[in-house]
């Protein structure tokens, strides 16, 4: 058999691994863009990796919507800007000092935006796996984010993922069909710089477990 053949039948060698591992501990969620533009044939191959995603009864209930108008980025700014403002407003003392210094989204310089959804009410799948459990929907859609995710890390490019926001004013502003989801606001370009470390670690504002705790029963 020849190396295509080895792989279908077993492990990936030892160097994919190692590089696999690297792309996953460099996977990073960015929040400080370059204004470059990102070249459009890098862009649809990262896109066209979400659909090598898991997804409940072959549903892909993946929907997406690219945020190019000037009127649609300023609305969804503007969420955040409340939402942030508001998220602050919860905190008080060294810990609000904190939050307010954090940088929590690139929307003012990503070049490349998306809003990505569930649709909660396709038929596609007929059902399979999602009536006990219709959250696997939205899972489904997690998980194709994150191949889109590393896709874009291995390219060069950086994602991050903005939940401060009113979901339910960005789907009036983006007109997003109902029965639609958001699972998130998607900033995209290349990032000004990259490191193993999660910048809210690097911030002091969590700390990360050092060990993957699994309980028996």
């Amino acid at each position: 058999m020849g190396p295509e053949e080895d792989i279908l039948s077993g492990a990936f060698p030892d160097g994919f691994r190692t590089q696999l591992d690297l792309l996953m501990r460099l996977r990073r969620d960015v929040r400080r863009f370059r204004r470059d533009p990102v070249d459009e044939a890098v862009l649809t191959r990262c896109l066209n990796a979400i659909q090598h995603a898991p997804s409940v009864g072959l549903s892909e209930p993946w929907r997406i919507l690219r945020i190019n108008s000037d009127a649609a980025r300023d609305a969804a700014l503007k969420n955040f800007e409340q939402a942030n403002a508001a998220a602050l407003a919860g905190y008080s003392g060294d810990q609000a000092e904190l939050y307010a210094n954090l940088k929590l989204s690139g929307m003012r310089e990503a070049p490349v935006q998306l809003a990505i959804y569930c649709d909660d009410e396709t038929t596609q799948g007929h059902g399979l796996g999602a009536a006990t459990m219709p959250e696997m929907r939205r899972y489904s859609v997690v998980a194709a984010i994150t191949l889109f995710w590393l896709s874009l890390r291995a390219e060069g490019l950086g994602l991050g993922w903005v939940s401060v926001l009113d979901p339910d004013q960005l789907n009036r502003d983006l007109a997003a069909p109902d029965g639609w989801q958001l699972i998130g606001y998607f900033c995209i370009g290349t990032p000004e710089a990259t490191s193993g470390t999660p910048e809210l670690e690097s911030k002091g504002w969590e700390s990360r477990q050092h060990a993957l705790l699994i309980e028996a029963r």
